[in-house]
């Protein structure tokens, strides 16, 4: 009876291995001793892997075993890798995880260097705007979406205070090396409503002295500043971005880094971008050929651009066109990407914004919903 009761509880031990193991025949557990340590190291009696498992006929097990540390992969395996994910850029990924935020004071600003400037609109459209792109000092970083501070130094013995500029590139920079930051500026300049002639006295004294520098100028910068008009964690939100002027600045991060740059976000953004740009002349549009690029690069329909020229448009009632009318015109996929979930990003001056607001209270009144409260909650949801 007692060797019985030992067989029994030998059973049952035994048992539940077998039930997790592959099918194997009974014939071959007995023909091995039960499932019990008697098969010499090495042997592959009882389980063969090759047979049994998943290397399935390869041989690759003892192939490895025989040749130790001197085994090499088969050559296939490396050369089906894709080259692109080898080449993916991603030593600044990190940064998402830790936002950084007024890492340098304005009261203790850092020294930056003018690498390039050039203007961005044509010699017949009106202003001045150009693309200025600094030399950071090392451990200077910053994400899409995010501003600058600049302390001009027009060596006049006047303390400056900073101005704050919508950064234009990614956190890689135009040379792609994570060292540079690029800038749009216009050129603030007063006209006299009288004699129709730029007064000097009145002209903006950062934008003036950022279109006016020559290369290997020390720049005084701090930041970054801003963390909340930033691109969706969520890789599949489609993303609708208004900007006048040189609020295109961190759309063109926004869109390098979604469509141009070689990185992880860029391989993962599954959803679809919208670009509203108001300007007053086609010679007045920034960055007309990158955003070319871009929607050549991008999946059939992902990238979207709607300009509104306000000097060559006109809207529906025969008046000039503005962002507010091309948002009006299409309302119906407007308010359908916003009620699937769509971020809405507004960047330019401030005097865009209440026509914007009137057009959206009108497409959300001709659908019987109350703007005031819609607005709340698109705000509620990060959407706006």
């Amino acid at each position: 009876a007692k060797r019985m009761n030992s067989v029994a509880v030998l059973l049952l031990l035994v048992a539940p291995a077998i039930t997790v193991c592959h099918a194997i025949s009974l014939s071959r557990i007995k023909a091995v001793g039960g499932g019990l340590p008697v098969v010499p190291p090495g042997n592959f009696n009882l389980f063969d892997p090759d047979s049994d498992g998943k290397l399935q006929g390869t041989g690759i097990l003892q192939e490895r075993l025989q040749q130790a540390n001197n085994y090499l992969p088969p050559s296939a395996a490396a050369a089906d890798i894709p080259t692109d994910l080898l080449e993916c850029q991603a030593f600044l990924e990190h940064l998402d995880e830790n936002i950084p935020l007024n890492t340098v004071k304005p009261s203790a600003p850092v020294d930056a260097t003018m690498l390039a400037r050039s203007r961005l609109i044509s010699e017949d459209a009106p202003g001045d705007i150009q693309h200025v792109i600094l030399k950071l000092p090392e451990g200077f970083h910053y994400v899409e979406g995010q501003s600058l501070s600049v302390i001009p130094d027009l060596n006049d013995g006047v303390k400056q205070k900073p101005r704050l500029y919508s950064i234009a590139s990614t956190r890689y920079g135009d040379a792609l090396d994570g060292t540079t930051v690029s800038l749009c500026v216009r050129r603030a300049e007063y006209y006299d409503p009288v004699t129709g002639l730029a007064d000097p006295a009145k002209k903006g004294v950062c934008s003036n002295w950022l279109c006016d520098m020559s290369a290997g100028t020390t720049v005084k910068v701090a930041g970054p500043v801003g963390k909340t008009m930033l691109l969706p964690k969520d890789p599949t939100t489609d993303i609708i971005l208004v900007a006048t002027g040189t609020g295109i600045a961190p759309f063109r991060s926004f869109l390098h880094r979604l469509f141009m740059e070689n990185t992880v976000a860029r391989h993962m953004f599954q959803g679809n971008a919208w670009l509203i740009l108001g300007v007053p002349t086609t010679g007045g549009l920034l960055y007309p050929q990158e955003f070319q690029a871009m929607q050549q690069q991008a999946q059939p329909g992902q990238l979207l651009i709607d300009y509104a020229i306000s000097r060559e448009m006109t809207n529906r009632d025969g008046g000039k066109m503005y962002v507010q009318h091309v948002l009006q015109e299409k309302a119906g996929e407007l308010w359908a990407k916003l009620e699937n979930g769509a971020q809405i990003y507004f960047c330019g001056l401030k005097g865009m914004l209440p026509g914007i607001l009137e057009t959206l209270e009108k497409v959300a009144q001709e659908r019987g919903v109350d703007w005031d409260s819609k607005l709340k909650e698109l705000k509620a949801n990060g959407q706006w």
